[in-house]
């Protein structure tokens, strides 16, 4: 997804990530706060403070890292809290909130494809390609659907009874299947091929 990193262009990637993630976390708490629950407010979250959301390691150092290696970020900010019998509409609420922050990413990256039509070059064009490919590889990462990304919130709205179960039994050990499908290259073909779409039908 991501090409060769030259080091002066890691800036732009680490402020990209900490701008998307944050503003993403944020969307999740605002969300959650609209539907009717408190917890994340409660917790500080109901911010667009960046250190409100993000964690050294796991936000900025990890992705760093696998970039430079895999060429593609696997990162992750703390998680917004929230109480599921708070919330409006029970598990569709529960979805609403999940979505909202890989919406929220994409909606950033078409903004930003729109904003970068008015600049010619430069840093900020630099920055806005990089924003824009963080922002859509966020998207894509998070509505995959396997517990504990965003897309397994979805789906288990509208999954039936056995599904959630099984849902429910891999969740502890989901993430850990997520990373070691995309380090193995399971994924990546898949996920670069969307990437690819997505870019291509921004404006």
């Amino acid at each position: 997804m991501f090409g060769d990193i030259a080091m002066p262009n890691l800036v732009y990637v680490v402020v990209s990530i900490v701008l998307a993630l944050s503003i993403h976390e944020a969307m999740h708490a605002f969300t959650a706060h609209w539907l009717g629950d408190n917890t994340a407010e409660q917790e500080g979250r109901l911010s667009l403070n960046p250190l409100r959301h993000i964690d050294p390691f796991s936000t900025v150092i990890l992705p760093v890292i696998t970039l430079i290696i895999f060429h593609v970020p696997i990162l992750a900010a703390k998680p917004v809290p929230f109480n599921p019998e708070r919330v409006k509409y029970e598990e569709f609420g529960s979805a609403l909130i999940a979505a909202a922050g890989p919406l929220t990413n994409l909606v950033l990256a078409i903004a930003s494809a729109v904003l970068l039509h008015g600049v010619t070059a430069g840093p900020l064009a630099d920055f806005l390609i990089t924003f824009i490919e963080l922002n859509v590889v966020l998207f894509i990462f998070n509505i995959i659907p396997i517990p504990p990304l965003d897309g397994s919130r979805v789906l288990y709205a509208f999954a039936p009874e056995p599904v959630q179960r099984f849902m429910d039994q891999i969740e502890p050990y989901g993430i850990f299947l997520v990373f070691a499908l995309v380090l193995t290259g399971v994924l990546l073909p898949l996920l670069t091929n969307l990437d690819n779409a997505i870019l291509r039908l921004l404006p």
